[in-house]
C-alpha cells in the first residue's frame, strides 16, 4: 500500500486555515448572539462561545481589543461582535477572532456606525496628517451646540474661569432629532466664515439615538472641510461618534473641550512669574560675567602698558624695512653688473663687424642660388621647350606635328612649329 497519498493532520489543518484566511468574506464578519462559557484569562484574553437558538461558534478576544470594552462580558449577555473567522491549527476547530464587541440593543444604528466609520477611514478623513494644530492662546472661540442645557453652560463657565480674556461666539443649533444634522452642518459652515481661532462642536450626554446626528456623514464632511480647527465634544467620556474621529481633537466632555481650548490663567501667571525670575537671573548672570571680563581687561598688563604693544610692532617694522632695502640693493647691483657687461661687449663696441659678417653670408647664398638657377643653365646654351600654354614639354609624346611650341632661351622666347618628330625620322 502506498502511503504518499496520506496527509498529516497538521498539513490538512494548515491547509484549511489558509483557505479560511484567503476568503475575503471571512476577514470582516458581523455576528450577534449570546455569550456562553465565558472565561477571562490572566493574560487579559477573553475566551467564550457565541450562540443562538440553533448553533454556536467559539470566540477569542485578545487583550489589546478587550481593553477597549465599555462593559463587562458575562454568560447570557447578548452582544454584537466584529471579527474574522479562522482555524486554530492545534485543534482543527474554526473560531471567530473578535476585534470589537458591543452589547446588543444598538441594532442597525451600530452597524451603520461601523460601516460609515470604516468607509471614512479608508477615504482618509481620520488621517492625522489632516489634523490642524490648535492655537495656544485663542482670542475668539466659536461654539456650535444647543443654546440651552448643561453643555453650553459648562463650556462658557470653564472658559470664563480659566481664560476670561477670550471672547466666545455661540452658533445655536439643534443637537438631536431628524433636522439636527443639517442644522449642525449649516452652523459649522457659518462659523467657518467668522475667522475664529477655534471651534467647539458638541452636546451633552444621551443615548446613541440622541447622539446620532454627530454620526451622520454630512456632519463628518463639514468638520473635515472646515478651515477652522475643531474640537469635538459629544456626550460623556465613553461615548464615541464619527465627529470625534474627524475633528482635529476629541474631548471626553464639553467641559473637557473648554479646558483643552484655553490655557489656565493661573498657570499662565505662574509661568510668566517663572519666566520673569529666569530672565532676571539670566541678566544678572550675564552682567556678572561681563563684569568679570571687564575686570580681567582692566588688570591686563598690556592695557596698563599699551606702548609695549607698539614696541614689538616697531621692531618688526624696522626688520622688514632692512629686509626690503637689502632686496632692493641686491636687485640694483645685479642690474648694474648686467649693464656693465653689455657695455663692455666687443660686438656692441664694433657693430660694423656684424654687418660685414652678414654681407659675406649673403654673397655666399647668392652664389649658391646662381649655381642652381635655371637662368644660369640657359646661359650655357640650354633651352626649355613649352607648349602653347607655356607648360613644359618633357616628352615628344606630348606634341603633334604642326603644334606651335615655345622655346625659352637665356635672352628670350622663340615660337616654332613642329614639322617632324624624331622617332618618325628614324
Amino acid at each position: 500500500m502506498k502511503h504518499d497519498k496520506y496527509l498529516t493532520v497538521s498539513v490538512i489543518n494548515r491547509y484549511l486555515k489558509d483557505q479560511f484566511d484567503r476568503n475575503e468574506h471571512l476577514r470582516v464578519v458581523y455576528l450577534k448572539g449570546e455569550i456562553s462559557n465565558f472565561k477571562g484569562h490572566t493574560t487579559g484574553h477573553l475566551y467564550f462561545s457565541l450562540k443562538d437558538e440553533n448553533s454556536r461558534i467559539n470566540a477569542i478576544m485578545f487583550s489589546s481589543y478587550a481593553k477597549k470594552l465599555n462593559f463587562t462580558p458575562t454568560d447570557g449577555k447578548k452582544v454584537l461582535v466584529i471579527g474574522r473567522i479562522s482555524v486554530y491549527e492545534a485543534t482543527g476547530s474554526y473560531q471567530i477572532y473578535v476585534e470589537d464587541m458591543q452589547e446588543d440593543g444598538l441594532g442597525n444604528l451600530y452597524l451603520a456606525f461601523e460601516k460609515l466609520k470604516a468607509s471614512l477611514e479608508r477615504e482618509g478623513l481620520f488621517d492625522p496628517k489632516y489634523k490642524k494644530k490648535l492655537p495656544k492662546y485663542p482670542e475668539v472661540i466659536g461654539i456650535v451646540t444647543a443654546p440651552t442645557g448643561a453643555a453650553i453652560k459648562d463650556i462658557l463657565s470653564t472658559i470664563k474661569r480659566r481664560y476670561p480674556i477670550c471672547k466666545t461666539i455661540l452658533f445655536p443649533c439643534l443637537v438631536q432629532g431628524e433636522y439636527a444634522k443639517d442644522d449642525i452642518v449649516k452652523k459649522i459652515e457659518l462659523a467657518d466664515t467668522y475667522n475664529l481661532d477655534l471651534l467647539i462642536v458638541g452636546r451633552g450626554g444621551g443615548s446613541i439615538e440622541d447622539l446620532w446626528p454627530f454620526n451622520e456623514e454630512v456632519v463628518a464632511r463639514a468638520i473635515f472641510k472646515a478651515k477652522t480647527p475643531i474640537i469635538s465634544a459629544v456626550g460623556h467620556e465613553i461615548d464615541f461618534t464619527i465627529a470625534d474621529f474627524v475633528a482635529d481633537l476629541r474631548a471626553p466632555t464639553p467641559t473637557g473641550a473648554a479646558e483643552m481650548a484655553v490655557p489656565n490663567l493661573v498657570d499662565l501667571k505662574s509661568y510668566l512669574n517663572q519666566l520673569n525670575i529666569r530672565i532676571k537671573e539670566a541678566i544678572l548672570k550675564n552682567i556678572n560675567y561681563k563684569r568679570l571680563i571687564l575686570e580681567t581687561f582692566k588688570s591686563s598688563f598690556v592695557l596698563k602698558n599699551p606702548m609695549i604693544m607698539y614696541d614689538a610692532k616697531r621692531q618688526k617694522l624696522d626688520m622688514m624695512i632692512d629686509r626690503l632695502n637689502n632686496v632692493i640693493n641686491k636687485k640694483v647691483h645685479n642690474y648694474r653688473q648686467e649693464l656693465d657687461h653689455l657695455k663692455s661687449n666687443y660686438l656692441l663696441n664694433n657693430p660694423h663687424l656684424i654687418y660685414k659678417d652678414y654681407q659675406i653670408k649673403l654673397t655666399n647664398l647668392i652664389d649658391k642660388l646662381e649655381l642652381v638657377s635655371p637662368i644660369h643653365t640657359l646661359k650655357r646654351g640650354y633651352s626649355i621647350t613649352m607648349d602653347s600654354e607655356y607648360k613644359v614639354i618633357k616628352s615628344i609624346k606630348k606634341v603633334k606635328v604642326k603644334d606651335v611650341i615655345n622655346i625659352r632661351l637665356a635672352d628670350g622666347i622663340l615660337k616654332a612649329e613642329v614639322i617632324l618628330k624624331e622617332k618618325e625620322v628614324s
